[in-house]
This record gives C-alpha cells, structure tokens and sequence, in this order.
C-alpha cells in the first residue's frame, strides 16, 4: 500500500472500522444483482426482477436520510443497529416468499422492507471526517472508501451470481444478508472512533437537503446511478442472450476495477483548483464512456468497455464526498452524505426498472441505451447546477468552519 495510504491508519482503531465497513457494505454490490439473479433463475421475468431491484433502491432512497439523520443525532450505535434488524427481517422474507413462488406483491413488500438497510459507506467516512478533517489525509481516505467502494463491485457481482447460479437461486441474497449483519454488528461495536452525535440540532436544523449545492449533486447522481442500474441489468441479460449468464458477473468485476484503479491513483494527486471544476469534468467523463456500449457485440468487447468506462467513476465519487463537506453542516454531514448515496439509489431504481423493459422489449443490446440516454442527462443537470457548487456556505463542515475552529482555539 503506498505510503498515504498506510499513514491514514496511524490512528488507534481505524483498521478495525475500516475492515467492518468492507464487510458491511458488501450487499451493496450483492443484493440488488443477487435479486435480479434470483428472480431471472426462478421466474425467467427480467421486468419483474429489475422491479424488485428498484424497489429495494427506491426504498432505501426514502428510508436511509432519515436513518442518517437519526445517526448524527443519536449515534451509530442506538441506531444502526435496530434498522439492520428491519432490513434482514425483510430480506429473509424476501427468500421465503420467492422460493416458495409466493405472489408478487409479496415480494414487493419485503423488498420495500430491505430499504432499512444503513448507508455504511456513509458511517464510515463520518468516522474518517471526524478523525482528519481539514488535512490532506481527508482527501486520501475519502479516495480509499471509493476503493473500497469499487472493490464491493469487483468481488461482490462475482461471489453474488456466482453462487446464485452454481449453487442455489437465493444464495447470493442470503450471504448479502449475513455480509450485512455482520458488518454493521462489528462497526458498532467499536466506540473510541464514533463521531460524537449532535443531540442540539434535532430542533430548527431541518434537512441538509436544504442545501443548494447538496441537491444539484444529488440530481445529478440520481442520473448517474440510473447508469449504474441499468449496466447492471443489461450486462446480465446481455450475457445469458449469448449462454454465459454466469460470465455477466466477471464483466460487472471489470467495470468496478476499472474504478477501483482510477480512485487508487486519484487518491495520490493533489489538487489546487476548485473540486467543482474536476467534478463536472467528472460526470461528462462518466457520460461520454456510456456511448462504445451501445456498439459491443459480445462479452470481451463489452468487458474492455467497461473497465475503460469504470476509470470515470472513483474520482468522481471522491471530488463529490469533498463537496458535501463544504456544503452541509458538520452535525449533518452523514445525512449529507447519505442524500448523495439516495441519489444514487433513486438512479439505479430507475434504471434497473426500465432496462428490464427495454430488455422484454427489444433484448439486451438495446437496454445500453438506458444508460446512454441517463449519461447525457447527467451532464445536462451538472452544468445548469454548476453556479450553486461555486458558492459554499461558511459554517459548513469543511475547509471554512475547520479555518475558523482552529482560530477559536488559538484565542482561547
């Protein structure tokens, strides 16, 4: 590991949180693709599998700020842990119910009951804003969390359809499920590096959506994750037209690697201009990697593709985590980052929906249009915001409150 990266775990406990946070945000990458999987094995209905995966997004999007929300108030502890608990109870409902080949309205209410699931990726970099914040370390460990992100998606997508279609159809679910427990049991378990909750701003704060800056990014990534559903659901489809269903989870790996590499190397630059230049350079990079998919005509071609697509992603996400520092409230930072996270999630029920229909429709190459057409829409929502990111608030949890907490403690 370059020695950046090996000075972010100087501190007393960050390997621990560190290493609960891989593991708890596995599901991330394994239980949307691991449903989809599932319900294709069982029903053969990509429309109604794409639907279950956007309901579990859609329902994360509605239930995860406020989890958030709770978590700067109260703490990780008092409150991670009893919406973990709702998440797995609907998960194991979910299982029940497909491999008894229950209705499907049933499967859409314990897969709206999988939304209680907790950002982990949130709670986590909380912990690391909390430990560096307004040093050049905060830059580097938010780099690393989008390694970690990417390396979800290399390892999670392979182990999730893998077992789904070596082994047995709800496989890849119900490990996400244990990933899930696991994780979030052992994370907050671990006191010494929790941030301290912000109990006085349950009154009058209101929602960090309030910000101008938060929501032209989170628009912007609802676009974005819309890219990131779809690819999943198609990438799947596209496979198994050709008879390598189980081939689709190898492609998915080199998408994330692709990113998992950009953000490694992103992690060691360091920059002098202003984040919201690099980001909206960023998004149209993420755009523009969306138009070779709609030429691919088999598996090696789309693989190549998509690692080279991939290498937008990373820096992307890390120049997206500095900007939520500067605009949202330190007491609100983890449900700052968890709207950014919503974004996503509202993108990719979006996404995994439609190209589900498209697929039923007109087959899965012409399910890449999704993304293609959700690229373009993206870069669209990114330069008509572009004002409202120039302009942070002072006070926010950032580079401006840090300056002016350090002069607080010069004078006393």
């Amino acid at each position: 590991m370059p020695s950046p990266y090996r000075a972010l775990f100087a501190e007393p406990g960050t390997k621990a949180f560190s290493a609960a946070g891989f593991l708890g945000r596995m599901p991330l990458s394994m239980m949307g693709i691991g449903v989809v999987t599932m319900v294709s094995q069982l029903t053969g209905r990509y429309g109604l599998a794409g639907a279950l995966s956007a309901t579990i997004a859609l329902s994360a999007a509605a239930i995860g700020p406020q989890i958030s929300r709770l978590v700067d108030r109260h703490g990780q502890r008092r409150v991670l842990r009893p919406a973990t608990l709702v998440a797995l109870a609907a998960a194991a409902g979910l299982l029940l119910t497909a491999h008894l080949g229950g209705p499907d309205w049933t499967l859409f209410a314990c897969a709206a009951g999988i939304g209680a699931v907790p950002s982990l990726g949130a709670m986590i970099r909380s912990r690391w804003a909390a430990l560096y914040r307004g040093t050049p370390k905060l830059h580097t460990a938010y780099s690393f969390e989008s390694v970690v992100d990417e390396a979800c998606f290399v390892f999670g997508p392979i182990i999730s359809i893998g077992l789904s279609t070596a082994w047995f159809p709800e496989a890849g679910p119900l490990l996400a499920a244990c990933f899930l427990a696991a994780g979030v049991f052992w994370l907050t378990s671990q006191h010494a590096t929790e941030p301290p909750p912000h109990p006085r701003e349950r009154r009058g704060g209101g929602s960090a959506l309030r910000s101008p800056g938060l929501r032209v990014l989170v628009a912007t990534f609802a676009a974005t994750g819309t890219i990131f559903g779809a690819i999943d659901v198609v990438t799947v489809a596209f496979a198994d037209e050709r008879g390598h269903k189980a081939a689709a989870s190898v492609v998915l790996a080199l998408y994330a690697a692709g990113s998992c590499t950009a953000g490694v190397v992103f992690g060691l630059m360091r920059f002098a201009g202003a984040p919201e230049r690099r980001w909206l350079v960023g998004v149209s990079a993420v755009a523009v990697s969306m138009i070779p998919l709609l030429l691919v005509g088999n598996l090696p071609l789309l693989a190549v593709a998509l690692f080279v697509a991939g290498l937008a992603i990373a820096p992307t996400m890390i120049t997206t985590m500095s900007l939520i520092e500067e605009h949202v409230p330190r007491a609100q930072l983890t449900e700052g980052m968890t709207w950014v996270s919503t974004g996503l999630a509202v993108g990719v029920a979006l996404g995994s929906s439609v190209a589900g229909w498209v697929i039923d429709a007109a087959g899965a190459r012409a399910g890449y249009g999704v993304p293609a057409v959700s690229g373009a829409v993206a870069v669209a929502v990114g330069f008509l915001g572009f004002r409202r990111l120039r302009r942070p608030a002072a006070g926010r949890g950032g580079i401006v409150e840090h300056h002016v907490e350090r002069e607080e403690q010069h004078l006393a």
